[in-house]
């Protein structure tokens, strides 16, 4: 019980900072566009040779706290709102996503990233705790980000081929 206490204690201590973050981002304008805005147009050279977009990619990279809010900003950013925002309709949520160049390609990448990148930074504060280094937590983040980036960008290769 102690152990699943410490878990949400260190949950509430990264994801409270990261939701201030992310509310930031979103809602700070330099020049009329959102810091959001701005490192979407960066990542998306990259994130197009994994067969997403900068706001996908920026979405994982700003849910690091907790996964579970990569759709919900995701949907935020593509609706340029100012807060994560949790629509019902299944519909409307494919609406928005096909409206913002969704392929069959991106979903099935965006599939294989969730599957396949860094854990929560909860998980990774355990895995250094149960380790005793940040060795193991490194790897635990490095490893399958690597390899999610990879087989994205080589199932966006074989996918270009195709069609």
């Amino acid at each position: 019980m102690i152990e699943h206490c410490l878990f949400f204690g260190r949950a509430i201590s990264v994801a409270a900072p990261a939701g201030i973050v992310i509310w930031l981002f979103a809602n700070l304008n330099i020049n009329g566009v959102s810091i959001l805005n701005y490192i979407a147009n960066f990542l998306n050279p990259f994130a197009s040779l994994m067969g997403l977009d900068g706001y996908i990619l920026a979405a994982f990279i700003l849910a690091l706290p907790a996964n579970e809010i990569v759709l919900p900003i995701i949907l935020m950013s593509y609706m340029s709102g100012s807060n994560l925002v949790q629509i019902e309709d299944l519909a409307n949520i494919s609406n928005i996503l096909i409206s913002n160049g969704w392929t069959i390609l991106t979903a099935i990448n965006v599939m294989l990233f969730s599957l396949m990148h860094f854990p929560c930074s909860t998980t990774l504060i355990s895995i250094k705790k149960e380790t005793g280094s940040w060795k193991w937590a490194i790897l635990s983040f490095i490893i399958p980000t690597v390899c999610g980036i990879l087989i994205c960008m080589i199932t966006t290769g074989i996918y270009n081929l195709i069609v």
